[in-house]
């Protein structure tokens, strides 16, 4: 939005209750959660994470997330809009990388070097100094590629052809609500390629077809809903995409091995299920 920086970084407590909220949420921005102390869980899609600080978690736009009987939860909260990865357009590519394996632990030293990077990048946006943004954009850049070797996986290649940027862009537009509802040939569309084009760049790029990644995000949408909402499986359908609750059903066993009421009542059995809410970009501090 206009006179809103698309980033911020503070503490839990500053940069609000929401940072540390207790009920299933999703955003349209990235969220860096750095921990340096507290008890509990984070939950996030289905995933139920132990708070053994210090470690570092990424939220990716869409994901589902809370913070699950957190007490004395303390650290860093980072979040940004795709529109700052401007400066460094292969960190899209890094958060690809970092969603893979998003919970990462930290060793005494390694946790010394972020805590420093997160307080210089606290003092530039607190100061807002001339040039501020480029220099959040490095920081940012740094934490990125420092993450992604904490992780273990491999550092982006030096692909970059159009097939490379386009399997990329694909994987970003997936990523927003709603994208998995729309057809190959709707996506390829989007990115001005055929999709024979797009069927070719993608599988080289990952080793999966844009088909099988749609499928695949529909069906974490699905499970997203069934397990953080009450919504009925009718409703749950028409939220993922499919005019027929009885072909989403025949879809979601087929990918799944079970019904939507069998994956409910399993995932119920692990955590409360209530209302997912969604946080609008707005939301991020000025």
């Amino acid at each position: 939005m206009p006179g809103i920086l698309p980033f911020a970084v503070g503490s839990f407590d500053t940069i609000g209750p929401m940072s540390r909220a207790d009920f299933p949420h999703r955003h349209t921005f990235y969220e860096i959660a750095y921990v340096t102390g507290g008890t509990g869980h984070h939950v996030v899609d289905l995933a139920r994470l132990p708070l053994v600080p210090p470690h570092l978690c990424l939220i990716s736009p869409g994901q589902v997330h809370y913070w699950e009987r957190a007490t004395g939860l303390r650290g860093w909260v980072i979040l940004f809009t795709d529109d700052f990865l401007l400066g460094h357009g292969g960190d899209r590519q890094l958060l690809r990388r970092l969603g893979e394996r998003p919970w990462l632990c930290l060793d005494g030293e390694e946790a010394n070097r972020l805590t420093a990077l997160v307080l210089d990048m606290r003092r530039e946006f607190g100061q807002r100094a001339e040039g501020f943004i480029s220099v959040l954009q490095a920081h940012l850049h740094v934490l990125l590629t420092r993450a992604v070797r904490l992780s273990g996986a491999r550092l982006p290649g030096t692909e970059t052809g159009r097939a490379s940027m386009v399997s990329q862009e694909f994987t970003r537009l997936l990523s927003l609500p709603g994208a998995a509802e729309q057809s190959v040939g709707t996506i390829a569309a989007q990115l001005g390629v055929s999709v024979g084009y797009l069927n070719e760049a993608v599988k080289q790029s990952t080793g999966l077809t844009p088909g099988r990644l749609i499928r695949g995000a529909r069906t974490l949408e699905a499970k997203r809903l069934l397990a953080s909402t009450d919504l009925t499986v009718s409703q749950v359908a028409r939220q993922a995409g499919f005019a027929d609750p009885a072909y989403f059903c025949r879809f979601f066993r087929r990918e799944t091995g079970v019904s939507p009421g069998d994956f409910r009542r399993e995932a119920s059995g692990n955590h409360h299920v209530r209302r997912i809410e969604s946080i609008d970009p707005s939301g991020l501090p000025a």
